[in-house]
């Protein structure tokens, strides 16, 4: 049997860590949405092997058990009590290695797509458990509609009221942020806080201009001081035209919001000249 998934990346319209657990993992408390850049993921289930075999367009992805989609299969496998073989295709279009959530949302992708080839029936609450043994984001990538998420990211709770219509400009320059040395950089005696309950209310009642306001990213500074061209491209997206730029995640994609498309084609082309990888979407209700 198979199926088709798509896998939406993922941004952080608000990040905060507002304290490290004993164990050194970080709680969170973000407001995340899903935008429309995707991978395709094609599941497969055979029973001529008992293998789970993943492949991709892209030529960077591990295909071992190293990949997040890889991890997902195994762990459903042992959920549902089947040896069945698993096939997996990566139709590659999130950007690697660029504070997107795309391996995260590869591995939800074949959660929800195995859940439904099996029948097992799974609430997204029970997937995204399964989920947070892979990585932090894919717990909120199973859901991938706005939310808040909060704990070490199993809590996921999704956001009523329907956004507005909002362009997003991607940019992701050509450098390589580890995420551990950016986590393991936090001085919480240091940290800006951000307004979270303002932005919930902001999102909650699809106010945009007070989305625009609450923005925030506690570790945007942190991969700022080691990666200048992140500054500078978000300074450069205010420059020509976006009502708000940020960097998602721990970087070193940096995401401008506007509410009118001609805008955004503006500062894609502004951009387009000294950031190798610039993308048009939208957020995902």
């Amino acid at each position: 049997m198979e199926v088709l998934e798509r896998a939406y990346a993922k941004l952080n319209i608000s990040l905060d860590t507002p304290f490290i657990h004993a164990d050194g993992e970080q709680e969170w408390d973000m407001v995340m949405v899903a935008i429309d850049l995707a991978d395709t993921v094609m599941i497969r289930t055979v029973t001529e092997h008992h293998e789970i075999i993943v492949d991709s367009t892209s030529g960077l992805l591990p295909l071992n058990e190293k990949n997040l989609a890889y991890q997902a299969a195994m762990f459903m496998r042992e959920k549902a009590g089947v040896n069945e073989g698993v096939e997996i295709h990566i139709d590659k279009r999130i950007p690697i290695a660029a504070g997107l959530g795309g391996g995260s949302a590869d591995a939800a992708a074949v959660l929800r797509g195995l859940n439904r080839i099996w029948g097992l029936q799974l609430t997204e609450t029970q997937l995204a458990a399964i989920g947070l043994k892979i990585d932090a984001d894919v717990p909120f990538c199973v859901y991938s509609r706005p939310a808040r998420v909060t704990g070490r990211g199993e809590i996921v709770r999704p956001l009523t009221k329907k956004l507005p219509a909002i362009w997003v400009v991607l940019a992701k320059p050509a450098v390589s942020v580890s995420t551990p040395k950016i986590l393991r950089s936090i001085d919480y005696d240091d940290l800006q806080h951000g307004d979270e309950v303002k932005m919930i209310a902001a999102v909650e009642a699809g106010d945009y201009q007070a989305m625009l306001k609450y923005m925030f990213n506690v570790l945007e500074p942190i991969t700022a001081a080691r990666f200048p061209e992140i500054l500078k491209i978000k300074n450069k997206m205010i420059e020509f035209g976006a009502d708000n730029a940020q960097m998602s995640g721990t970087g070193p994609s940096v995401f401008a919001l506007t509410d009118k498309a001609s805008r955004a084609k503006r500062i894609r082309n502004a951009i387009q000249g000294f950031v190798g990888e610039t993308y048009i979407t939208h957020i995902v209700n």
